[in-house]
């Protein structure tokens, strides 16, 4: 084994490693191999950068922009408006038909657009059926990768084996070359989907018929358990603040979605909207925010602090105690550690690295150099010192305490009145704290001691409570008497139809496969400024998060309910970044341009059938009359293109060079030979087919078929074999992605509104792959014989 062919094998592993487990965007990867691989001249500098130029690369972008201009021009929508009329309202019916649109559209047009097209026109159809969309979505999506198998252009992969074999001095496959293999197995796969893979699918509460149906969609998020109405007292000091300045929403994750107001219910309001005395709020968020905010209700504030110096009062100290390089508390938060109730102290804040840490103190982790500032009785304070891995304590004075740190944390004193049913609950049990991230320091009991209170410390009658952190204006407004209506057991907004009307109501959105936002936060992207909506949860591989919205990044395949008005969620609508679930949410379609943009369509094709002009030609020339004729703009057009997969197949192509420049492809197909050579050609195509099934499982399509091509092409010329059939298998493998939700984006799409766990697509997904490897052995030599 030479240098060159270790080296390239190193760089393999490293890829395929990064490609399973996604550490850094795949373009970036991309980019690296392309500049190692020139740089260790693995290949020339030319070479490296010819993917750029490599006709299945041009032919792949161009082809975006062609299936841009048949999404924008509204096709789908036109098929689906009709669909309804010809699937009737049996199951199987239904399901056939939807995959058999979907394939056909896929045939020519890039199979995610196909799928993000037809979602919402799916969603509809649910709802005006009574369907659930479990059973409808799955199909959705495996009927558009099923389709990309029929053309040459209609899945990346094909584009790629096409051109291989141009590459090496063979015959390329044609424009409908693909089609016979294809469309079996298109049929077969629909099929088993229809009548075997529907009874795997989660079975899912269907929709009620029209209008009903939102009532499904906030069952399935579970938003009538989180629910409830808030009285403001005449004397609140909430009275006159706007919804935005109370900080409701930002401390408390409490939505504002309704505002009664006498016999007047005001739906969705603006952030801007003030709230008057006597309004009753009905919010939206979590059981235990609701508790805290009526049990801080409970409790009086005091002007004044128990002695001059907050911290230093009853005994109490303050020190400073760093952690060495060998501290079992490393990589772990102080929840983690049960610090307090361990140890007895509070830990004020953190000092790293030169700068305070006083938010969410008690869930970061701890790393080496951190300095606690704790807080408590000095006999504590000894007693921590004997702890392994950390240093000595650093004991306070009064002066230090003061500048240091009392001013920061603005200590505030309450007591609980005898009347307050807080009398008899635990710390825990108060949720005190929980929310607006303050902490209780210390407890001070009726005769004169004070405890730093552990999660089950009980109130007692006389208790006060020294707390710190309890600066803004939610903290002060909490002590108003204002209060919160609920059953310890359930939400008391039952009815969810009040809060919808014809101009408010509830509607699932997704991301957009075309999506820039993919990794933000809403908070980042500013979501709720920008659109003026409420996100009440997010639907996740099956799973509702309905808490820390704001600071959760949005995924591919996330689904998100949304509340708001309804002129502000069509202008969402026509947003790039979201794909909104009711056709009459979308943005408007250029319906007037679709006989243009399926004539482009058909010019482009047909000399391509006749071989008068490659494809690659024809197919930018149709992009650039798309553009033209104002089927779509030009800056829609950079937005259809998939630069991920432009980008990842450029930059691998020169590794599927570098495997056959060195001889690691060689390498590689002799040990192929050694193993299936004996069991024939039929061995070596199953072999093939089995290695590329399993690797579309983990590894992105166009990828793996760079890294096949060159291994078959090699495979073939060692046993004297057709490469065609092998290239073919290799092709119809990697575009059937169907045994898990990250093998493909369509897949991905239809994740959160199907409400599908991972596992669904591998109950589903198996088997059909099994169905489908068996099929392609049958009939993939009988089109492209494997010898002769």
């Amino acid at each position: 084994m030479t240098p060159e062919i270790l080296l390239v094998f190193g760089i393999l592993v490293v890829v395929i490693v990064v490609l399973v487990t996604e550490v850094m965007p795949l373009e970036v990867l991309s980019m690296l191999v392309l500049g190692v691989l020139a740089i260790t001249g693995l290949v020339t500098p030319t070479e490296a950068l010819a993917g750029f130029s490599n006709p299945a690369v041009v032919t792949i972008w161009a082809v975006f922009i062609l299936s841009g201009g048949l999404t924008r021009t509204g096709i789908a929508n036109i098929i689906g408006r009709n669909m309804l009329k010809l699937s009737g309202t049996g199951d199987a019916r239904m399901i056939m038909l939807i995959m058999v649109i979907a394939g056909g559209l896929s045939a020519f047009m890039n199979n995610v657009a196909v799928a993000a097209l037809m979602l919402p026109v799916v969603m509809d159809i649910a709802r005006k059926t009574g369907k659930s969309p479990s059973i409808l979505l799955m199909p959705l999506a495996y009927g558009s990768l099923l389709g990309g198998l029929t053309t040459m252009i209609g899945t990346p992969p094909n584009i790629l084996v096409s051109e291989a074999l141009r590459t090496h001095g063979l015959t390329p496959f044609g424009l409908f070359d693909f089609s016979p293999v294809g469309l079996i197995v298109m049929v077969v796969g629909m099929l088993f989907i229809t009548f075997v893979g529907t009874r795997f699918l989660p079975k899912h509460p269907p929709f009620e018929p029209e209008r009903k149906g939102d009532k499904q969609v906030i069952s399935q998020y579970r938003i009538q358990e989180r629910l409830f109405r808030i009285h403001i007292p005449k004397q609140s000091a909430l009275a006159g603040h706007t919804l935005a300045s109370s900080h409701l929403g930002s401390r408390l994750g409490l939505n504002v979605i309704a505002i009664n107001r006498g016999r007047k219910i005001s739906l969705a309001p603006n952030s801007t909207d003030k709230i008057l005395p006597d309004d009753e709020l009905i919010v939206e968020g979590r059981l235990d925010r609701i508790q805290e905010m009526n049990n801080w209700g409970q409790l009086l504030s005091e002007s004044v602090v128990p002695e001059e110096n907050a911290l230093l009062g009853f005994g109490m100290q303050v020190a400073e105690v760093r952690l060495s390089d060998d501290s079992p508390w490393l990589g772990k938060s102080l929840s983690e550690l049960g610090f307090r109730n361990q140890y007895g102290l509070n830990v004020l804040e953190i000092l790293r690295l030169g700068r305070q840490i006083n938010m969410n103190v008690k869930s970061r982790k701890l790393i080496d150099g951190d300095v606690l500032v704790l807080h408590g009785p000095m006999a504590s304070i000894k007693q921590l010192a004997e702890t392994d891995g950390i240093m000595s304590p650093v004991v306070l004075n009064a002066e230090e305490v003061k500048e240091k740190y009392e001013k920061e944390k603005k200590i505030r004193l309450f007591s609980i009145p005898d009347s307050s049913r807080l009398l008899g609950m635990t710390v825990t049990e108060s949720c005190l704290g929980d929310a607006l991230d303050v902490q209780i320091l210390e407890v001070i009991r009726k005769d004169g001691s004070a405890v730093v209170p552990a999660s089950d410390l009980v109130f007692e009658p006389g208790d006060r409570l020294v707390v710190a952190g309890m600066s803004d204006l939610v903290g002060v407004l909490l002590m108003q008497g204002l209060e919160a209506v609920f059953d310890k057991d359930q939400a008391v907004v039952e009815d969810t139809s009040i809060l919808q009307s014809d101009t408010v109501g509830f509607v699932e959105v997704i991301l957009s496969p075309h999506s820039v936002l993919v990794g933000q936060t809403l908070q980042e992207i500013r979501f709720r400024e920008k659109f003026g909506l409420n996100v009440l949860a997010i639907l996740r591989k099956g799973k509702v998060i309905r808490t820390g919205l704001r600071d959760l990044q949005i995924q591919l395949g996330d689904a998100l309910l949304l509340y708001g008005q309804w002129k502000k969620l069509a202008v969402l609508g026509r947003e790039p970044d979201f794909v909104v679930l009711t056709e009459k949410m979308q943005e408007v379609a250029r319906e007037e341009k679709a006989k243009t943009a399926l004539t482009i369509m058909a010019i482009v094709l047909l000399p391509v059938i006749f071989g008068w002009v490659p494809i690659y030609i024809a197919v930018v020339i149709g992009a650039a009359f798309m553009v033209l004729t104002n089927c779509l703009t030009m800056e829609e057009a950079y937005l259809y293109i998939e630069w991920k997969a432009v980008f990842l197949i450029a930059g691998m192509l020169p590794l599927g060079v570098a495997l056959d420049k060195t001889g690691a492809a060689l390498m590689v197909a002799e040990k192929v030979i050694t193993i299936l050579g004996p069991l024939g050609p039929y061995g070596v195509l199953f072999g093939l087919l089995s290695i590329t099934f399993m690797g579309t499982s983990i590894i992105p399509t166009a990828a793996l078929v760079v890294l096949m091509v060159p291994i078959a092409l090699q495979t073939s010329a060692g046993l004297g074999i057709s490469p065609y059939p092998l290239m073919m298998g290799i092709a119809m493998a990697a575009s059937s992605s169907f045994t898990s939700p990250i093998s493909h984006p369509a897949n991905v799409l239809v994740m959160g509104p199907g409400g599908y766990k991972f596992m669904d697509y591998v109950k589903v997904g198996l088997p059909l792959t099994l169905v489908i490897l068996a099929l392609l052995m049958v009939i993939i030599p009988i089109f492209w014989p494997l010898v002769g």
